[in-house]
């Protein structure tokens, strides 16, 4: 228990405090790529979406 409260009050070492920094460096980067999936699915969307309409619209001429 006196080593738990002494573990609590002392300063982190220059390593540890180097070592949780990386950690949370290692989870803003999760994050920033994550949000780069998102936009690029957005930007893809409605490239996506013209070419599938124009492929409909495409075929709906050929058959007539």
């Amino acid at each position: 228990m006196i080593t738990f409260i002494k573990n609590y009050f002392r300063r982190p070492t220059p390593l540890e405090v180097v070592a949780k920094e990386l950690a949370v460096a290692h989870l803003c980067m999760l994050e920033a790529e994550t949000a780069v999936a998102y936009a690029v699915s957005v930007v893809r969307y409605p490239d996506t979406r013209l070419k599938r309409l124009e492929q409909h619209i495409n075929q709906h001429k050929e058959q007539t």
